[in-house]
């Protein structure tokens, strides 16, 4: 068995979030975060995304390893926001998997093509 941790740290990170989203938010900052509203958590992911950009284009590799955990939380906490699991991201890496990015790229521009906007 591998040192390395395994996309099954993200499955078991979703599921405290999960747990932590009914807890008082005094006691939990992912209860404070989701008591504040679905903006909030957006807002948060905003925050560290720009973060981790900042510290990419800094290149301390302690400190793009530490905002890349910090974004990789929040995005967490915004899937399930939105009943997402890590999962469905997951499934939809692999199926990228092997295709080229200009392929991949191309394909979603002509689903776009066919999704019918809201009224």
């Amino acid at each position: 068995m591998s040192d390395t941790p395994s996309a099954d740290v993200l499955a078991r990170l979703a599921d405290v979030i999960e747990a932590r989203k009914r807890a008082d938010p005094a006691s939990s900052y992912v209860a404070r975060l989701f008591a504040k509203g679905e903006d909030a958590v957006l807002k948060k992911v905003g925050e560290e995304a720009t973060e981790f950009v900042l510290a990419a284009k800094g290149g301390a590799r302690a400190q793009i390893v530490y905002e890349a955990a910090d974004l990789w939380f929040h995005s967490l906490v915004a899937l399930a926001a939105h009943g997402v699991r890590p999962a469905e991201v997951l499934a939809e890496l692999a199926r990228r998997e092997g295709l080229s990015g200009l392929d991949e790229f191309a394909s979603r521009a002509r689903c776009a093509e066919d999704v019918k906007p809201l009224k």
